[in-house]
């Protein structure tokens, strides 16, 4: 298995995000530092004019296949990750696939599943693979937070918006972009490669509306998603354990990245231990799908091999899963 990124090139500070927002923010009494204070965002990243987020995933792609050594003729499965889309259809999967050059032989679709989407797709991967259905495949993301962020400035600039309406949508502003990719293939033949070894997902559907978001804007009820989403993870964490899963001694912890108080909660009630959970988020912010690959290929540098790292994250829905990896 191979993972890399692709940073998005303009950096965006939350104080220029405050300054965007200063007109409501002094007719509604709130702090220009709550991003900062309260999620822990320093900067996220926007992509130049005229690169699109399909074009990051592109690249993302093209990277991932350059330092696996695997040809894009080896490809069996593209499965593409990213919430952001333009349209409906066709699939983003589709421009993917035909830039890479692909074979028509390798199917390609898309996986949306909020936050979770990447990993899931690695696991269908895997699954597909282990199942001889195919050899390698390869997985991208690429996120676009810019059109989001752009409606939502203009949106609490109005004139009759509310403390209500900001607080709602303040998750919106801690989105940032970026892409990652993933090529996976058969462990037996690639000796020493890293592995998937498997994990646990779990769904709490009942709380599918506390965090809905489109291309007008993302709508979030933040206590609720954190409490939840909590109670998600330690249901799932528990379970793994009692199914002869032990991961209270990982190398390293990959969590979804999303602010300081979710980080925080999640490090206290599964016990992790602090310093084996790398933080991106302060600049990068939360960049959906792509976020934890993309810490993950970041973290790369210092993994040694038989290094045991767990990725973890819990997405819009609510679902969270868990997946351990052999370094």
């Amino acid at each position: 298995m191979a993972v890399t990124s692709v940073q998005a090139p303009v950096v965006l500070t939350s104080a220029e995000f405050d300054q965007r927002l200063a007109p409501s923010l002094k007719r509604l009494k709130l702090s220009r530092k709550l991003l900062e204070r309260v999620a822990g965002v320093v900067e996220r990243r926007w992509w130049s004019q005229g690169t699109t987020f399909d074009d990051a995933a592109i690249e993302a792609g093209g990277k991932a296949l350059a330092e696996a050594g695997i040809d894009a003729s080896q490809i069996g499965l593209l499965i593409n990750t990213s919430v952001t889309r333009r349209n409906l259809e066709p699939s983003v999967a589709s421009r993917v696939h035909h830039e890479l050059g692909l074979p028509s032989s390798a199917m390609n679709f898309d996986v949306a599943n909020a936050c979770l989407g990447f990993v899931n797709g690695m696991t269908l991967a895997a699954n597909m693979i282990d199942s001889g259905q195919i050899k390698y495949a390869l997985v991208v993301a690429g996120e676009d937070a810019q059109p989001t962020q752009e409606t939502t400035f203009a949106r609490l600039n109005a004139e009759d918006s509310t403390r209500e309406d900001y607080l709602r949508e303040f998750a919106t502003l801690t989105l940032g972009s970026g892409a990652a990719a993933a090529v996976i293939g058969p462990a037996d033949a690639h000796p020493g490669a890293h592995k998937i070894l498997g994990g646990v997902a779990r769904a709490g559907t009942e709380h599918h509306e506390l965090c809905v978001g489109g291309p007008a804007g993302m709508y979030t009820d933040t206590k609720g998603l954190l409490d939840n989403g909590l109670e998600l993870v330690v249901d799932a964490w528990d379970e793994a354990h009692q199914t002869g899963w032990d991961w209270k001694s990982m190398d390293r912890y990959v969590t979804h990245q999303v602010s300081n108080s979710y980080t925080n909660a999640i490090i206290k009630a599964v016990g992790l231990v602090r310093d084996r959970v790398p933080i991106t988020f302060p600049k990068w912010g939360n960049v959906g799908p792509a976020s934890l690959p993309m810490t993950l290929a970041q973290e790369a540098k210092t993994l040694k091999p038989g290094d045991r790292v767990l990725c973890m994250g819990v997405g819009s829905g609510l679902n969270t899963a868990m997946m351990e990896l052999i370094w």
